[in-house]
């Protein structure tokens, strides 16, 4: 029976879902945590296993040669950089990883950063408790601007299926959708305007991320193309954070250039306790949540299961290095 090792299961199922469907591949064993640095505690963990699948959990070419039962390697996100799945296809070992798990979930986060932003429910509901309103003189008050989305402009950096979904809840509130993307299609065509990078951040109330982090996208927003922008605009990005230099944004958003962000992503996570959008004004900060909901963890977990079963059917799917 072939053995199979997940390095870093807790996240995906901190006890809220089942491994059954993994289990009947072969004999199973799952750690919660594995280290992400320590190379030899990854080998332990690893050893003669014919099957690994990780979340964040580097598999780095020294892994790769210290392990060489290992035939196949699954990734419990979309994102498989953690894999040097280069050098994985040079010893044939395919990497498959989980394309579509979790479109609607994060589009939904997306908007709820925005929505947040608009009008602090939270904010305003635990004033309630504290009893601000109780002994209130008006029979009503607010301590942030409410701001209407109706008839004000979304431009989405990345429109794919999650930047095509975010555009048609925006629409569906009655905003204008720019979209930015090498790609165009015919879906996107129906919910917003493709244009160029310039005019989307000039004509944008919003300003939304849902690009890949490659090379020309790393650092996308900086002092440049915040500059390009409207007085007063909303950064959201819940796709890769080092799409965005942070200190630039800080900065904006402390001018007063930038009204509001919403992040749930950073460029080192967990967050370090020096990154400058921790004292920065107006940015909602949230720990990596959008992908999270039960319903997109249990997509990956049966989308995993499939990946397993192509590779021992001898057809390996959503294979990323072949």
């Amino acid at each position: 029976m072939a053995k199979i090792v997940v390095l870093d299961g807790y996240t995906e199922n901190p006890g809220d879902l089942s491994w059954e469907g993994i289990e009947k591949f072969g004999d199973l064993t799952v750690y919660d945590r594995t280290s992400l640095t320590n190379e030899n505690e990854i080998i332990a963990r690893i050893g003669d296993a014919e099957v690994v699948l990780t979340n964040k959990t580097p598999i780095t070419r020294r892994v790769i040669d210290a392990c060489p039962g290992m035939k196949f390697i699954s990734v419990l996100a979309t994102g498989y950089n953690v894999v040097d799945y280069q050098y994985a296809k040079e010893k044939n070992i395919p990497v498959s990883n989980i394309p579509t798990y979790g479109t609607a979930a994060v589009g939904q986060f997306a908007i709820a950063m925005l929505l947040e932003i608009c009008h602090h429910v939270a904010h305003h509901s635990q004033a309630v408790h504290e009893g601000r309103w109780e002994t209130n003189q008006d029979w009503c008050f607010w301590d942030y601007p409410l701001i209407e989305l109706a008839d004000k402009t979304i431009g989405i950096i990345g429109f794919g299926r999650i930047g095509q979904t975010t555009g048609k809840i925006a629409k569906a509130m009655g905003m204008r959708v720019l979209a930015y993307d090498n790609f165009q299609s015919e879906s996107g065509k129906a919910i917003g305007e493709y244009t160029d990078l310039d005019r989307l951040l000039a004509e944008s109330d919003v300003v939304a991320l849902h690009c890949p982090l490659f090379p020309e996208t790393e650092g996308i927003i900086n002092k440049e193309t915040i500059g390009k922008m409207k007085d007063g605009v909303i950064i959201l990005n819940n796709s890769r954070g080092p799409l965005v230099v942070e200190q630039d944004l800080a900065d904006a958003l402390n001018s007063g250039k930038v009204y509001a962000a919403g992040v749930d992503v950073v460029s080192t996570e967990p967050i370090k306790g020096d990154n400058p959008l921790l004292r920065a004004k107006n940015c909602i900060i949230t720990p990596h949540i959008s992908w999270a909901p039960k319903e997109s963890r249990q997509r990956i977990m049966d989308m995993t299961a499939d990946n397993l079963k192509g590779y021992f059917d001898g057809a390996p799917i959503h294979v990323v290095n072949m």
